[in-house]
């Protein structure tokens, strides 16, 4: 049975994690950067590179003191070489090949997407190839079938902002704090999801894309306006963001061909309110809704190893000179969207 040693430091989390190839979590320490970044309402690179390079060593000696091992116990080192912010990135990839090398273990560079993507199959080991993802976070929006670690057809992507970046630009605006998500989704429970009439961008579109930047903007003009309560305004952005993530996903089924099942992983992937509607909507398509665990939402190490475990049994390795990516797609071959951006 493989046990990985998983490094994620791609934003403003650093995790290690010992993960074995039944899927069992054997240790895993995270830690939080939200107080440093806090009074700058978002993440701050050099701030949270600079505090990747102070927890991630004693992180992982807690792990592998936690699972009761030593570094040569591990079958390979999985660390996340991109995309993400690339001076947290270099940290954890740097960190695994030193690592690697030290203990004589093969180097596996992940993909903190594909981490994103193979979660599912992490916490659910009956969820079988292919599927479709709906992939969202703060960084990325996008639908993808998954047919095997490594093998993805990109359906759609955001061509602008990404919804975890909406629910933040939110938050900020209605002064509720980083991290943002969380945040709104609480003060929506209090509000009326029809109070304020916001847009749905590219509702009905024929290609499932995404949109988010002309709902971030109305919602700055329904704050404004002072028209809205804080809680209206939040529950109304919310019930947008969730018809635009229907419209696009049933769009995107129509497309993919068949399915085992509708996946959602990513840090928005934790939102309540987006799960049961994604769960209902997978219901009218005679589909499996498979969503991770909450503290497998959010970044973390538990996914890297995971991805590492899958790409080991593949006979994947990498050379110590793999170089760190701050953007790397997980489908080359897609098409540039028209007017999306670099994040697309």
């Amino acid at each position: 049975m493989e046990i990985v040693l998983g490094i994620e430091s791609s934003c403003d989390e650093t995790a290690a994690a010992l993960v074995t190839g039944d899927g069992q979590i054997l240790a895993q320490h995270i830690a939080s950067q939200d107080e440093a970044h806090a009074p700058y309402g978002g993440v701050v690179p050099e701030i949270a590179a600079r505090a990747h390079v102070e927890k991630l060593t004693p992180l992982i000696e807690a792990t592998l003191a936690d699972a009761g091992m030593q570094l040569g116990d591990v079958d390979a080192i999985a660390a996340t070489a991109g995309p993400g912010l690339i001076g947290g990135v270099m940290v954890g990839l740097v960190t695994g090949k030193a690592l690697a090398m030290a203990a004589d273990k093969p180097l596996i560079a992940v993909n903190h997407l594909e981490g994103h993507a193979l979660s599912p199959r992490l916490a659910d080991r009956t969820l079988e190839y292919p599927y479709l993802l709906l992939l969202v976070s703060g960084g990325h929006c996008q639908l993808l079938a998954v047919e095997g670690a490594g093998h993805y057809r990109r359906l759609a992507t955001t061509i602008d902002d990404a919804l975890g970046e909406a629910f933040d630009k939110t938050a900020k605006l209605l002064g509720l704090g980083y991290p943002g998500g969380p945040a709104v989704e609480r003060l929506a429970q209090q509000g009326d999801p029809a109070a304020v009439a916001l847009p749905r961008p590219l509702l009905g579109r024929k290609e499932p894309h995404f949109s988010f930047a002309g709902l971030k903007s109305a919602v700055l003009r329904a704050k404004q306006s002072g028209e809205h309560s804080d809680a209206d305004i939040a529950a109304s952005f919310q019930q947008a963001a969730i018809d635009c993530l229907l419209d696009r996903t049933r769009r995107a089924l129509g497309a993919a061909g068949p399915m085992n099942a509708l996946v959602v992983a990513g840090g928005v992937a934790a939102n309540r309110a987006i799960r049961g509607a994604l769960e209902n909507l997978a219901s009218e398509h005679g589909l499996r809704f498979v969503a991770p665990p909450l503290a497998l939402c959010t970044d973390n190490a538990a996914m890297i190893a995971w991805a590492g475990i899958e790409r080991l049994r593949l006979g994947h390795r990498d050379p110590l000179d793999f170089t760190a990516k701050p953007r790397w797609p997980l489908d080359p071959e897609a098409q540039a969207v028209r007017g999306a951006g670099v994040k697309a």
